[in-house]
């Protein structure tokens, strides 16, 4: 098992861990009308970010948002475990997961070369879906293996789950894993439009428009934002007398190898079951499900679907939620934000409420949090589920010490 020492966020609640929980329990939506000049109206969950706080102006060149959010949030997850200087870069390893890169870079580059005929000259350092996790390791003199996974929805989470693999097997003494996404330009937001998976709404409700397991549900949001952990051995852990968050004591991976965009139930159990085994755990032992949650039409019943048939009759001791509904859909750095907020909610004993679903869809028929029914005293492990375009599912499975 993998002890997480260190959390680290750029949230569209914050870079506070604690602050942003804290909204989430409150049922607040960081969800918000954007560009005003689209032909469809479009929300998205930003992040305010202070980039002269990371960076000076001779930095910036050639460093994207996406690039900027993940050395913030990873310098925040090594300040928060109490770790300023790292004795053996080599044994120290970057984990990061990133679905679309630099897109604000693409979306300059484009927009230049249309006008003028002139691509700026940094245009693919600062796109390339890697160059995340190179500035963290640059910024720290990380010298271990520095891994990036593009993976859509899923890549953080795998991020999450090679970092522990790597601690299990001894190739690190500590792991700064996470995810970085910044792709709400106009562009991508077109796109994700032109797909018919974002939620529609009325003028002035773009707040409350992505509604997981409900009746009405109409797809997601597009949110951004970066999310890190730093993971230690137990010996390092040991020998430094670091306070734990939790444990990754379980994960699951695999794929449908059914169909690019479509969830498979079969799929989905494989990992759920897979997690649990890892993890040493029967399903009565587990208490919340930081679900997937993107309120599509087939993707909703799906997972629930998948619950239901590991649960068995296990599934009334399980309360669920999907965080989405608040702070958007990061895509690439969805997993790790969940996990943090999964890791969160075993640390305080508190569940973050599914918000938005006034009427439950009869096929998603799984205990969902509600509002003010957030309090979980006996909560010993807790779920994060990630199930991605591409067929990729991915189930963590945390522990409290």
């Amino acid at each position: 098992m993998a002890a997480i020492t260190g959390i680290g966020i750029v949230s569209p609640h914050g870079d506070d861990p604690h602050s942003m929980f804290d909204a989430l329990l409150r049922g607040e939506s960081a969800v918000r009308p954007v560009f005003p000049e689209l032909a469809r109206p479009a929300a998205a969950a930003t992040v305010t970010f202070d980039v002269e706080r990371w960076f000076t102006k001779l930095q910036l060149p050639g460093v994207d948002r996406v690039s900027q959010l993940a050395v913030a949030a990873a310098s925040l997850a090594l300040r928060d475990a109490a770790i300023t200087q790292l004795a053996d870069p080599l044994r120290v390893g970057v984990y990061v997961g990133c679905g679309m890169g630099g897109a604000a870079a693409l979306e300059a580059a484009y927009a230049s070369g249309a006008k003028s005929g002139r691509i700026p000259p940094l245009t693919v350092p600062a796109f390339m879906p890697n160059a995340p996790a190179a500035h963290v390791a640059m910024r720290h003199g990380i010298t271990g293996p520095v891994l990036t996974y593009s993976i859509a929805c899923a890549s953080s989470a795998v991020a999450l789950a090679e970092a522990a693999k790597a601690l299990r097997h001894g190739d690190v003494d500590v792991a700064i894993a996470g995810g970085s996404e910044a792709l709400i330009v106009p562009g991508v937001v077109q796109a994700w439009q032109a797909l018919q998976t974002l939620a529609s709404f009325a003028p002035g409700e773009a707040a409350t428009c992505c509604r997981p397991f409900a009746a009405e549900r109409s797809g997601f949001v597009l949110g951004e934002g970066a999310a890190f952990v730093v993971m230690e051995s137990d010996a390092r852990v040991r020998a430094r007398g670091a306070r734990i968050y939790a444990r990754l004591a379980g994960m699951g991976i695999g794929c449908d190898a059914v169909h690019l965009t479509k969830p498979d139930v079969g799929g989905q159990q494989r990992v759920l079951a897979q997690a649990l085994r890892d993890a040493g755990l029967e399903p009565g032992d587990v208490g919340y499900c930081n679900a997937h949650g993107t309120a599509t039409r087939i993707g909703d019943v799906v997972e629930c679907q998948a619950l239901r048939a590991v649960w068995g009759e296990a599934i009334g001791g399980l309360q669920v939620s999907s965080t989405k509904a608040l702070h958007g859909h990061l895509l690439g750095a969805a997993g790790a934000l969940e996990a943090v907020i999964t890791v969160l909610a075993l640390q305080r004993r508190e569940l973050p409420p599914n918000m938005h679903a006034l009427a439950i869809d009869a096929e998603c028929a799984v205990p969902l949090v509600h509002a003010g029914a957030t309090a979980a005293p006996l909560l010993r492990a807790a779920i994060s589920s990630s199930f991605a375009f591409g067929g990729t599912n991915v189930v963590l499975a945390f522990t409290r010490d």
